[in-house]
Order: C-alpha cells, then sequence, then structure tokens
C-alpha cells in the first residue's frame, strides 16, 4: 500500500458503523512515527537540526497559494510535530498545529520551545475540531499524506470550513490520488484504488523518512479519494474553490521511488508524458456560507 508523509485517523466504517479500531490503530503507528522522525542521521524527510538553524521546510507550492502570512491566524491540520507549522510562525503567522498523535504534539510543543517560536498545539481529531477553534483562522492550511488517512471526508471539510473566518482561505497540498495508487515505479505496479474512500487495511513497515528504520509492522487504515471527490467535499463544506492544480514535478519525492532529473527536480514518466505527482486546492469561505 502506497506510504503517506503525514497524519490522521478515522472513525467511520464503510457501513457508517463506528471504527475506533481504525482511529486507535492509527494513533499507535503515529505515535511510533513522532518518536522517530527526527531523530536519526539517516532521516531523509525530517533535519531537526537544519530547522533549528533557519532551515525552510515549507515548499513553493502551499506558500504560493497561502500568499503573505504575516500577522494572520494559521490552522495546520495535522502537523505532526511541528516543524512545517514552525516554519509558518518564521513566516510571521499566528499559528496553531493540530494533531490527533498525543507523542506528535509533545513533540512539538518541545520544538517549539527549543525554536523559540510562539505556538499552540492541539491534541484533536481532524475530524472533530474542538468548538474554541470555530471561526478563528484567516488560514486552515494541510499539507503532503493528509487524506488518504481520513474516514469521514466531508467531516473533514466540513471541520475546516467551520474553522475560517468569512473570506478565510483553506490551502490543501497532497498527494496525487493517481500517484498514489502506484507501489514501485521501476517495475511500475499500482495497488491500490483510485476513489472510493473505502477502507484499506494493511501492516505498515518501517517509514517514508527512513529507509533503514528500526520499526516493527503496525496496522493501519487509509482511504482512497478521487479528485473528484474532494473538490466534491469542500463545495458540500460551503468552500468556493478557486484553485486546483495538478502538478507533474516536485522538489522532493516524498514516497522515495521517483528519479530525480538533471535539474534537481522530480517527476512520473508515463510514456512521452508525465503524470500528476500532487494536487493543490485553495478554496475560500464565503460570508453567506460562514452565515
Amino acid at each position: 500500500m502506497a506510504a503517506e508523509e503525514n497524519s490522521d485517523g478515522a472513525h467511520v466504517r464503510e457501513d457508517g458503523a463506528p471504527a475506533e479500531d481504525g482511529l486507535v490503530a492509527n494513533r499507535a503507528l503515529w505515535d511510533n512515527l513522532a518518536e522517530f522522525h527526527g531523530t536519526d542521521p539517516g532521516d531523509r524527510s525530517y533535519d531537526v537540526e537544519s530547522f533549528l538553524a533557519g532551515g525552510q521546510t515549507l515548499r513553493g507550492i502551499e506558500r504560493e497559494l497561502a500568499g503573505d502570512v504575516a500577522g494572520k491566524d494559521l490552522l495546520h491540520l495535522q502537523c505532526h510535530f511541528g516543524m512545517d507549522t514552525l516554519n509558518w510562525a518564521r513566516l510571521g503567522a499566528r499559528v496553531t498545529g493540530v494533531d490527533f498523535s498525543p507523542r506528535a504534539i509533545a513533540r512539538a510543543r518541545e520544538l517549539a520551545r527549543r525554536a523559540g517560536l510562539p505556538a499552540e498545539f492541539v491534541e484533536a481529531d481532524s475530524q472533530r475540531l474542538p468548538d474554541d477553534l470555530r471561526g478563528g483562522f484567516d488560514l486552515v492550511v494541510s499539507t503532503y499524506g493528509v487524506l488518504s488517512w481520513i474516514a469521514d471526508l466531508d467531516a473533514w471539510m466540513g471541520g475546516a470550513a467551520t474553522a475560517l473566518r468569512p473570506g478565510g482561505r483553506l490551502v490543501l497540498v497532497d498527494l496525487h490520488p493517481v500517484f498514489q495508487t502506484v507501489l514501485t515505479f521501476d517495475p511500475l505496479v499500482a495497488d491500490w484504488p483510485y476513489g472510493g474512500g473505502a477502507p484499506q487495511h494493511d501492516a505498515m513497515t518501517g517509514t517514508y523518512a527512513h529507509g533503514d528504520a528500526p520499526l516493527k509492522p503496525q496496522a493501519s487504515t487509509q482511504y482512497p479519494y478521487s479528485v473528484g471527490e474532494i473538490v466534491t467535499a469542500a463545495a458540500s463544506a460551503g468552500l468556493v474553490v478557486e484553485r486546483l492544480g495538478e502538478h507533474t514535478e516536485t522538489e522532493t519525492d516524498g514516497r522515495h521511488i521517483l528519479p530525480q532529473g538533471p535539474d534537481g527536480l522530480y517527476r512520473f514518466p508515463f510514456s512521452d508524458t508525465y503524470l500528476p505527482i500532487l494536487y493543490s486546492l485553495s478554496a475560500v469561505l464565503p460570508a453567506a456560507a460562514a452565515d
């Protein structure tokens, strides 16, 4: 099954019944990943010392969509242990990070202390955001390995919309559903559905951040969504989609399966063209929807 770059859990089965087993298993997985990420010299995704020295972890796509964040209230959903959240703070935003992993939140708070950056971190399922986050933000941001961990896509989008002030913006950047279907690039093997949202159960081995991580296999549940399902969920939550991008080149390959070009960028070659690796969505909450 395709590995992802970030975190959150599941609370609804395909048949609509509670699925706390999926939520508990995913939280246990991400607790362990939060304990390990950024602690080993072989980590390919999280360089904590570089971050503490002033290194920027945010990529061009989300920075362009978010625009100037100075002085704005920014909510980062599925923030893991807070490196990206704190980089938004470095750009001048007043930041709040949310993650369902208590270990991730504890590490995020410690990282904020070490970096000397103001931030609030809240332990919560992004499908069930606390009421005190309602209507408090100019921006809701979530990036890289997000929605495949979400059982209830409508609840996630509804929570993001509810957290925004009128005129506020959701910025979502994630692995493209086409790319998520792929297990290996060479040879090209696809082993995941394109959309539908049906739970995909697996034992995840290791971590995308470290090829030789000494981690035992752990149960996980993920959910495939198509681009159409994602855009429809945003619209159903009252958000107005202003921009939808499908990106065929990226600065980093979070899954570490694509070839890197001479220009340093990663692409997904297919015949004589390229398939999308990421999608990006920018959507605004109009005043009428907020009312």
